[in-house]
């Protein structure tokens, strides 16, 4: 398939641009319908909302307000209510607007003005829900209440049609991270094209992603909230998956592999590894269907689908850009090197490969400070309470901050967030009795009755976020409805977010067990060994406790929250936690399959476990370590999208796929497999024949797990090549020569000083090495039927001893 992408690049190029153009088209004409279904079967809050749904069936559109505090005087002074009442007319008047309730309306608005006088707000309901109101209507609302601002007079407004007209422009999260994303990838990459490639793939894949799914959400219920989580993660992935190629690309092309057969051995090798990771990353978001949360459904659509079109795009369209690029992939340094000096030779070299022998050096030293590191992290997940977020968590320099702010300031903290008594049978008035007697409670009122139904508004004295208003629920269901003898249920916004947090708390067990287990099968078959995917999985449940400990510090806590300009600390959102775990489990999985994939070969070729995870790490860790930055930049970008739930998503991802990449991956996984040494590959011979076989490295280049060539089986030597001092040796050359003195392997030593050197079959050989700048040395090996380890250590004019294994 690569091949022919490669070589006829022009249609495939074709074939795309008319997909992303055509879906484009059609998605701009048919426009959007997404739905906020947000539906919680068999809870009170669920009864509560059906009950008053059918006795209230008109006020369908979203109510928000306006509010004012005179700095002097009251608001029932003339001279502010000449300035008020003409602002309310005016609003009144606008089309799209239903109705406006002020407190100058006669007896009932006199509630609207607090016990001082000095606070007042009025209501303005618009005709349709907050997602379908134009903005331009919006902006007319806020514009005509600001004018009268002034003179000691303040207005602010506030409720969810007026907070989107404060989000920051559409787009700005989407291009600050592709800017971070690519700054990251030229100075990885040194070259123009090459940057651009995981940008144009990751644009792509997202685009025709986002496309299908405005298309899909006119035939089922997608919620607004998919295409922005769509786009996070699309961006992330397939930005990373066209990393991983053409990383493996342009180091075929060094090597002196012409560019076809450089693009389709990186398709056939890293391709494999890309197509495995997303179908993993789809897995784990699937996992969001066991919750039984229908508004999550529409998430799985969205983003599944966004990862699928990025590795369509990753494995298709990117061979095909490849082939229009030719060598330019290449900087045009490493173009006249390759020009002047020939190939390189195949070694991992810098910090990758000094890391990856101080690992091996260190395994249990590394291992505990690893563990140490996430514990602490991990310590405030301890206290992590699963709520809402509301207009109180918003940046205190907006509108919707202020208004909540001076509500809670004019009729109290659970003003923001009343409960709403649903009384289907038995008297209210015992009820309103018993409700008014009851610690936690502020004001209680009951509105006329209508179709045999009551509703008792009851405003808590705590704020809609607090643990007491949660108790205040529980109270009133438990014991003071009971006890006044009436069939009630307690609803309004709190209640529902209580009982969306309790749901996903019970829940969460199973989704963690589903998709642990998803992936623990995957890289079992993927693998053949059961240490592997325990590990994984151990890794994962880490990576989430520490990763879900910064996120309750930052936005429970309050760390940082004015640094990065994200308003006020509250509850972490109930739904994200279902969201990010799948995140979280499918991307960690990703680099899990990059890394172990590479150890994995390298185990099968040597069966020696401390050289398979040394060579892994040390020629993954590198392109692992610049995949999670760049995934780091694109999810903190979306700080900026003006979305509580996005901000908060994309900073505890951030914070995950850092932890994840820079101190799972490369520290406390190699660290442990190094402990764990060959019991890493242990499989029941009864569980090897059963398992079906899944190659992560293609069949041509997977060497045989049992090798049989003649005269009794082949093996090899391998070791590490030291000075005097101890320190390792780069390109030192190390040559195996037969007795009669015929060459039969030639290697060149890595940066971390290892070698490996292959034997044709068990005897007597002559090992030599040599470096320009220490001397040459040489010895006999002994060679069984197993690998032998066998360290060289240059000193001038020295000749081992014999060596036996």
């Amino acid at each position: 398939m690569a091949r022919w992408c490669y070589r006829h690049r022009l249609v495939v190029l074709l074939l795309w641009v008319g997909a992303l153009f055509g879906l484009g088209f059609a998605a701009s004409a048919a426009g959007t319908d997404y739905a906020n279904v947000f539906s919680l079967p068999n809870t009170d809050s669920k009864r509560a909302y059906d009950q008053m749904e059918k006795a209230f069936p008109d006020s369908a559109g979203d109510t928000d307000t306006v509010v004012w505090k005179a700095d002097t005087g009251t608001v029932r002074d003339a001279s502010v209510r000449s300035r008020m009442q003409p602002v309310l007319d005016e609003i009144a008047g606008m089309k799209g607007v239903g109705a406006v309730a002020g407190p100058y309306d006669g007896r009932r608005g006199a509630a609207q003005i607090s016990r001082d006088g000095t606070i007042a707000y009025a209501q303005v309901t618009f005709t349709e829900q907050a997602n379908a109101v134009p903005k331009e209507l919006v902006q007319d609302v806020v514009d005509t209440a600001r004018d009268a601002a002034g003179d000691g007079l303040r207005v602010e407004l506030g409720g969810q049609a007026i907070q989107r007209v404060q989000e920051p422009p559409t787009g700005l999260a989407e291009m600050v991270g592709i800017l971070a994303a690519a700054v990251v990838l030229f100075l990885a990459f040194g070259s123009l094209f090459a940057m651009l490639l995981p940008i144009g793939i990751a644009v792509f894949g997202v685009g025709t992603g986002l496309f299908s799914t405005q298309l899909l959400s006119h035939g089922t219920d997608i919620p607004d909230l998919a295409p922005l989580l769509a786009t996070l993660i699309g961006l992330g992935v397939g930005i990373d998956y066209a990393l991983f190629i053409v990383t493996r690309h342009r180091r075929g092309i060094l090597r002196g592999m012409e560019p076809e057969e450089s693009a389709v051995t990186a398709l056939n090798t890293s391709g494999r590894a890309v197509l495995f990771a997303g179908g993993t990353v789809c897995i784990a978001l699937a996992g969001m269907l066991v919750t039984n949360l229908r508004f999550l459904d529409g998430v799985v659509i969205g983003t599944s689908l966004t990862v699928v079109f990025s590795v369509l795009a990753a494995t298709t369209l990117l061979p095909a850009l490849l082939g229009l690029l030719g060598k330019r992939v290449l900087s045009r340094r490493q173009r006249r090197r390759l020009a002047d000096r020939g190939p390189e030779t195949e070694r991992a070299s810098g910090a990758a490969a000094r890391w990856s022998a101080a690992v091996q050096r260190r395994p249990r030293a590394i291992a505990a400070l690893a563990v140490v590191v996430m514990a602490i992290l991990a310590i405030p997940v301890l206290s992590l309470r699963l709520g809402a977020t509301d207009q109180g968590n918003d940046d205190a320099s907006t509108t919707t901050r202020k208004a909540y702010d001076l509500l809670a300031e004019g009729f109290g903290p659970g003003f923001n967030g009343p409960l709403q008594v649903v009384v289907t049978d038995g008297d209210p008035r015992a009820l309103v009795t018993g409700i008014e007697e009851t610690s936690g409670v502020a004001r209680v009122a009951a509105l006329p009755p209508a179709h045999g139904v009551t509703v008792i508004q009851v405003v808590p004295t705590t704020s809609p976020q607090s643990q007491r208003t949660d108790e205040l629920i529980d109270t009133l269901r438990d014991r003071v409805i009971p006890d006044a003898g009436a069939t009630a249920h307690v609803g309004g916004v709190t209640a529902v977010s209580k009982d969306f947090a309790t749901i996903t708390g019970d829940r969460l067990p199973y989704f963690v067990a589903t998709i642990i287990g998803l992936g623990f099968l995957l890289l079992l078959v993927a693998f053949r060994s059961l240490v592997v995917p325990l590990t994984a999985a151990l890794m994962n449940l880490i990576a989430a406790a520490a990763s879900f400990g910064v996120l309750t510090a930052v936005f429970q806590w309050g760390w940082g929250l004015d640094l990065l300009g994200l308003g006020k600390e509250g509850p972490i959102n109930a739904f994200l936690p279902v969201i990010m775990l799948s995140l979280l489990f499918g991307l960690s999985m990703d680099y899990q399959v990059f890394l172990v994939s590479r150890m994995h070969e390298e185990w099968v070729h040597t069966r020696d476990n401390a050289r398979a995870v040394r060579v892994g790490l040390a020629e993954t860790s590198r392109v692992i370590n610049s995949a999670a930055l760049i995934m780091v930049c694109v999810f903190l970008a979306f700080v900026l999208s003006g979305d509580s739930g996005a901000a908060m998503a994309g900073v505890g991802l951030a914070a995950a796929v850092a932890l994840d990449a820079f101190i799972l991956r490369t520290a406390l996984v190699p660290a442990a497999m190094h402990l764990l040494d060959d019991a890493n590959w242990w499989l029941p011979a009864g569980l090897e024949k059963r398992l079906p076989h899944l190659a992560v490295e293609p069949a041509g280049e997977r060497p045989a797990e049992e090798p049989a060539p003649p005269e009794g089986g082949a093996s090899v030597v391998h070791g590490f090549v030291r000075d005097a001092e101890g320190a390792p040796v780069d390109g030192a050359v190390l040559t195996l020569l037969s007795k009669g003195g015929r060459q039969l392997d030639r290697v060149t030593s890595l940066a971390d000083g290892s070698y490996i050197v292959s034997v044709p079959a068990p005897g007597t050989y002559l090992l030599s090495a040599t470096a320009r700048s220490h001397g040459a040395r040489a010895g006999h090996v002994v060679v069984a039927d197993r690998p032998l380890v066998y360290d060289v250590r240059l000193a001038q004019g020295e000749v081992d001893a014999d060596a036996v294994g």
